[in-house]
């Protein structure tokens, strides 16, 4: 690991740095939990919980002008602080083609952020249900349970969450319905490793391709369970 201008400790609540700021600094998670969150709609929407060994900030370092999310200390946490000098070093020496792919990729990391944003300020209403689906990663299907759903997307509570950004099938189970919704998905957050809340492990989900079908018994099964029904 590259050498550390210093280990700092933070307390719980602690905001190590905040959204619409410059952060030169890379930092790594020594011990403890790091809350990544955003704002939408003036509510904060928690992205992800980093723990030991995961690395985060150094939005301007990379050719990003402002940080897209603000990074805070779930209980007691220790970071290190990587030097300056000793990114310059590492990162000069390495091609410039390898500089130009790492810059385009925190970028794209940014723009999933985004979209993670405008998933979470929740333009549709979302009911709580506990619905049976199954969804597709590189192994085959996995059987999982929603956490809630809206016309937009919904949760999946899993313990093994794709990665963000990734696109998959989905097969959703309504009740009195014989045969599972097919929808194509995008994971646009995730909820891997966490030790101090309560919530579940799982993934936030937008809906893409829909058939027309489908479409219309999700959209009626909707207004019943939100009571919208006429």
């Amino acid at each position: 690991m590259l050498d550390l201008v210093d280990k700092k400790d933070y307390e719980d609540g602690h905001v190590i740095f905040e959204e619409g700021t410059s952060e030169d600094r890379i930092y790594v998670v020594l011990s403890g939990s790091v809350e990544i969150s955003k704002k939408a709609n003036n509510k904060k929407h928690i992205i992800e919980m980093l723990e030991e060994g995961d690395v985060f900030g150094g939005a301007s370092f990379l050719g990003v002008t402002e940080m897209q999310t603000t990074a805070t200390a779930s209980g007691k946490t220790e970071v290190g602080i990587v030097k300056q000098a000793s990114l310059d070093n590492e990162f000069s020496m390495l091609s410039s083609q390898l500089r130009t792919i790492l810059r385009a990729k925190f970028k794209s990391c940014n723009k999933v952020i985004g979209r993670a944003s405008d998933f979470t300020s929740r333009k549709h209403p979302r009911g709580q249900k506990a619905l049976a689906l199954s969804y597709e990663d590189h192994n085959g299907f996995r059987e999982a349970y929603t956490g809630d759903i809206s016309q937009g997307g919904l949760f999946i509570k899993t313990k093994s969450p794709l990665e963000t950004g990734e696109e998959f099938l989905l097969k959703l189970k309504l009740p009195g319905i014989s045969d599972p919704l097919k929808i194509e998905c995008n994971v646009v957050w995730t909820r891997k490793r966490w030790k101090n809340t309560k919530q579940p492990p799982g993934m936030g989900v937008k809906f893409g391709k829909l058939d027309s079908d489908d479409y219309t018994v999700l959209t009626q099964y909707l207004k019943t369970i939100l009571g919208q029904a006429h």
